[in-house]
């Protein structure tokens, strides 16, 4: 069994490797030309430009390799059967089960791959890319949603805050500060230029904002109107109920964000009656994600029981690319109409791997009982 597992995997695994690798090269040579654009502006050098693409690559990793995955086993699969290896396998005693087993371990290896490359590595490069990219830019913030970030704050009064930009998780800009009265009423106003999110010491609040350059902006009730005082500031302190964490998974972009970071997030926003379904959608994904690579290896298996006969390595090659294809687009496809449709999220995410598993499951037992 020893010597079947070094065969199976050696296979296996250089042509996973080979393909990941091409893949990547493919990936980095346009995000390259992409970047390469930008040298010479705002004092992007073309280290900075080679930099920026090489950061890109573990997300291009996390999105691709379960792809990598199937394409690769396919063709490890399809060479063992075209030369009549795992016929022999077969007869010596490598059955359906035995089979599926090996190559379950192997996928559970990849999920291992993804759970760290997604949960690790990719929010750390996107987020040193993103604020990379705002400092080289002048200062200007990175790119939030359009009208920016909203996050409430229920302290003894209502407080809601935009952030318009962020140069990393802890240096905002452009952020106003709204403040209401137990009837909906705007009592006060801040609007700073820049504001710097430190934990508190006394424990008393999860963040003290530092905020610089301030308007302050009170509205003061008299017996006939209300008066609008103004002052100018330049700086105050601020203490808030919002957690550092909190803000980070607020200004950064959805893709950056670990699982950890989409599950604190949106518990927030449901605590707060903000809505959270889009977060709760990417929560899933993330979730399911690494599951692929079980249903990648699922799919490529029935492919070692394709003779050469029955089509050559090109065909079988193009139709692992079509599957993989056709899964992402179909995960795609059951996202947006999860959105649209207000499904749940879990079941959004987990009904294409549930469904091509099965898929998968069906083609390799029937090849087996009639192959």
């Amino acid at each position: 069994m020893k010597t079947v597992r070094k065969l199976l995997y050696g296979q296996i695994l250089s042509s996973v490797l080979f393909t990941t690798l091409a893949f990547l090269g493919l990936f980095f040579f346009f995000d390259l030309v992409e970047e390469l654009q930008d040298v010479g502006k705002h004092g992007i050098t073309t280290l900075d430009a080679v930099a920026a693409a090489l950061l890109m690559l573990p997300r291009h990793l996390y999105e691709v390799f379960p792809i990598t995955l199937l394409i690769g086993t396919i063709v490890a699969l399809s060479r063992l059967a075209q030369t009549s290896e795992y016929t022999i396998l077969r007869t010596g005693g490598l059955g359906p089960v035995r089979a599926l087993r090996l190559l379950a371990t192997l996928a559970v290896m990849g999920v291992v791959l993804m759970v760290v490359v997604g949960d690790l590595l990719v929010p750390w490069t996107e987020q040193w890319a993103a604020t990379h990219k705002a400092q080289l830019r002048q200062g200007a913030g990175m790119p939030l949603q359009q009208g920016g970030a909203w996050l409430r704050d229920t302290q003894a009064t209502t407080t809601t805050v935009n952030v318009g930009g962020a140069t990393n998780d802890r240096q905002l800009q452009n952020v106003r500060i709204f403040m209401t009265n137990d009837k909906g009423q705007l009592v006060k106003q801040w609007h700073a230029d820049q504001a710097t999110i430190d934990a508190d010491p006394s424990g008393q609040h999860a963040s003290i904002w530092q905020l610089s350059q301030v308007t302050e902006l009170t509205w003061v009730p008299s017996s006939t109107s209300t008066q609008l005082e103004s002052r100018q500031l330049s700086a105050l302190s601020w203490p808030s109920q919002l957690s550092p964490q909190v803000v980070a998974a607020a200004v950064l972009p959805i893709d950056s964000m670990s699982i950890v970071a989409l599950w604190r997030y949106t518990r927030h926003l449901s605590a707060n009656a903000q809505a959270a379904q889009k977060y709760e959608l990417q929560f899933w994904k993330k979730t399911f994600a690494p599951l692929a690579c079980l249903v990648m290896v699922s799919l490529a298996l029935p492919f070692a029981y394709l003779q050469a006969r029955q089509g050559g390595m090109a065909v079988k090659i193009f139709g692992g690319i079509m599957l993989g294809i056709s899964f992402v687009l179909v995960n795609h496809v059951t996202s947006h109409l999860g959105l649209l449709h207000q499904w749940e999220p879990w079941m959004a995410a987990s009904v294409p791997s549930v469904f091509y598993t099965l898929m998968a499951m069906g083609a390799f037992t029937w090849l087996v009982r009639n192959r």
